[in-house]
């Protein structure tokens, strides 16, 4: 069986969680228990933690001293009165007194996550309550001898190794990418390669067919990409009827390296250009994603898809349906993120593409190969544009 992993920053169980706070009472009184619909929709998930922002993660007792024990459980020693506080943003599941943790907080974390944070003094937050990462939920507690908290993560139920995530050392989160797969009654951990353009090796292969594989820049600085010499009948807008709901540049802190174009879900999305697949794949916070290599000089990027109609290594034609909208991945809504990108670097697709006509924008465009803002220059306009091309 084919295994598709899914990035699930929001997935709409969680989104349902955190806004209808509402658990069954067994969710409410046992620890360790399966995640509903976690893995519905896939075998595995991934998790980019290099995504999260400062005041996104916290550890749970910035002051103590932790201790991984073999059962995956972390003992955090610290000192009386010590607040104790939530790793990520999250909703509470679990608040009560448990007869083998005490008094025992599990907060469900849109990440796909679960925290545990037992041995608790004092519990400050009920069932349903929305937390922030770094927010007071208890005081810390211990038994007789000891003041310590007893901290877990699990997936679905089932605690993985801490040290996957953390550095228990140093307190820090690991900036890395996890992938968390079920397999049967267990769930695997494992750290996922981190670099999105490796597989732009594939577009260098044999099965080109004819399509150029060579830099675009062929071996200088500049590369000029006239958009009069594409035909009508040679590119089609990706989501017609589209808005833009977020701009290419920067965004909350990040960089936004595409446009986020919103129609409603399971759109059909249509190649841009006549190109090859040389990615199509979930990949961290882009969730299910398509990277189309095309002739002339372009790669084009899809993603967020609900689902991906093709796959590595498939010559689609300009107007060929190739993906779903959704909102996989980094994402709390159905759109399509679209990017334009040269050499693998990306640029405002709004310098080839009037987003408010759906058309194909005219003149010349100049790409630099040290990745300076490309210069436009106007030409003769086609005497018509085409909205889109659908075969």
């Amino acid at each position: 069986m084919k295994h598709r992993v899914l990035a699930i920053h929001i997935l709409l169980f969680l989104f349902l969680y955190l806004h209808a706070q509402s658990f069954t009472p067994l969710e409410q009184q046992k620890i360790s228990i399966e995640t509903p619909g976690l893995f519905d929709q896939s075998d595995a998930f991934t998790v980019d933690f290099s995504l999260l922002r400062p005041d996104e993660y916290c550890f749970p007792l910035p002051v103590g001293t932790a201790t991984a024990r073999k059962d995956y459980n972390v003992e955090i020693t610290t000192k009386k009165g010590d607040a104790v506080k939530a790793m990520f943003d999250g909703v509470v599941r679990m608040a009560w007194n448990h007869p083998r943790f005490g008094k025992v907080i599990v907060i469900r974390h849109p990440n796909g996550l679960e925290t545990v944070y037992g041995r608790n003094a004092e519990n400050r937050v009920k069932v349903g309550d929305q937390v922030k990462a770094g927010q007071t939920i208890a005081i810390v507690g211990g038994d007789d001898s000891r003041v310590y908290c007893e901290f877990a993560i699990m997936v679905n139920g089932a605690r993985i190794n801490p040290e996957t995530v953390l550095n228990l050392k140093m307190h820090t989160l690991l900036l890395k990418t996890i992938m968390c797969r079920k397999e049967g009654f267990k769930i695997r951990v494992s750290t996922v390669d981190p670099d999105p353009w490796e597989d732009r090796r594939l577009a260098k292969s044999k099965s080109d067919k004819g399509l150029s594989a060579s830099d675009p820049f062929g071996g200088g600085t500049k590369f000029v990409l006239n958009l009069d010499n594409i035909a009508d009948d040679e590119w089609s807008y990706p989501l017609p009827g589209a808005k833009v709901i977020s701009a290419y540049g920067g965004r909350g802190g990040r960089r936004h390296t595409g446009d986020d174009l919103k129609t409603k879900p399971n759109d059909p999305i249509y190649a841009a250009f006549d190109g090859i697949v040389t990615m199509s794949q979930v990949y961290f916070g882009y969730g299910n994603c398509i990277v189309l290599r095309h002739a002339n000089g372009l790669e084009t990027l899809y993603s967020h898809n609900a689902k991906n109609l093709v796959k590595v290594g498939d010559h689609v034609k300009n107007g060929q349906q190739i993906a779903l909208t959704g909102r996989t991945g980094r994402a709390t809504t159905e759109h399509l993120h679209f990017e334009i990108r040269v050499n693998g670097k990306p640029y405002n697709p709004s310098i080839i593409f009037d987003h408010a006509s759906n058309q194909l924008k005219s003149g010349e465009v100049t790409f630099l190969k040290n990745g300076g803002t490309p210069s436009t220059k106007k030409t003769a306009k086609k005497s018509s544009k085409r909205t889109i091309r659908r075969k």
